[in-house]
């Protein structure tokens, strides 16, 4: 791919495209994970609801683990079962549960989220990259990629936390895709995820950055539940999950991935226009 001079506003076309994997591309709703930092925990005598185990969702899962025993209520419930405040050699603690746990579930938790598929096509067919990254280890991905490739998704380039300095919200990963995929300047690129931690390695990636709400963590529901929710109840649990999104910064916002083809063209829009994805 021919370089691109930074002496003038980039005004080209989007030029690759960066997926998140659990809640973006595949898991609708992240169910597995989440139950894997509520089993850990319970490992340890320590009760943790869903929505703490949420809460840090896209991480590296150490970090997770480590801002989920930063939690007050989680603290108070270490320290009245082990008797002192957690610190480092709880996080590794819960962390050598944490792993193989992962490992048992990744598999049963690798279908593609409706759309997925059609959507790789676009990208493709139109001559983009197709990146990814994760908070999962490299471990855990090599369960998931070729279960995945399995069910038809495989993305160009994998990055997973475990091969930059650290994982989001800093911006390594996403320029560890650029450079596999050989895209530059970063502002032809968009990153899509479902969570706070996505939204902030976008933007300081200094990438269009799109959240994902109804397959993503912040609804927290699989396919089959979200389909029987009362349309008013997950209007409201996807209301709330957009406005957490759009405060860590999305420039958009929509329901799924297969939404994304309109943002793109939305994007190269704006890019025409010499339009940026940060303040300029």
């Amino acid at each position: 791919m021919k370089p691109f001079l930074r002496t003038r506003v980039y005004d080209g076309p989007v030029r690759a495209v960066v997926l998140d994997w659990a809640g973006t591309a595949v898991d609708h709703g992240c169910p597995g994970p989440a139950a894997v930092f509520v089993r850990a925990f319970a490992l340890h005598g320590v009760e943790v609801s869903v929505a703490e185990a949420r809460e840090p969702m896209g991480s590296e899962k150490r970090e997770h683990v480590r801002r989920m025993l930063g939690m007050d209520g989680v603290a108070d419930r270490w320290r009245a079962a082990h008797g002192h405040v957690p610190g480092e050699a709880a996080v590794d603690a819960v962390y050598r549960d944490v792993e193989p746990l992962m490992l048992q579930t990744i598999a049963a938790h690798a279908a593609p989220v409706p759309g997925l598929g059609e959507f790789v096509d676009m990208v493709r067919g139109r001559g983009m990259g197709l990146g990814s990254c994760t908070g999962y280890t490299g471990p855990m991905m090599e369960v998931l990629v070729p279960e995945a490739a399995r069910r038809g998704y495989s993305p160009d380039v994998v990055v997973h936390a475990s091969e930059v300095p650290a994982g989001r919200p800093y911006p390594w990963m996403c320029y560890l895709n650029a450079m596999r995929l050989g895209v530059h300047p970063m502002e032809s690129m968009v990153k899509i995820g479902d969570t706070v931690a996505d939204m902030h390695e976008g933007r300081n990636a200094g990438m269009w950055t799109v959240g994902v709400v109804r397959t993503g963590n912040g609804v927290g529901l699989s396919e089959v539940d979200a389909a029987r929710m009362p349309p008013d109840q997950l209007a409201a649990r996807m209301a709330v999950a957009t406005a957490r999104l759009r405060e860590a910064g999305a420039h958009y916002v929509v329901d799924s991935i297969a939404d994304c083809f309109s943002v793109i063209e939305a994007i190269e829009a704006r890019l025409a226009r010499g339009e940026a994805p940060y303040p300029t």
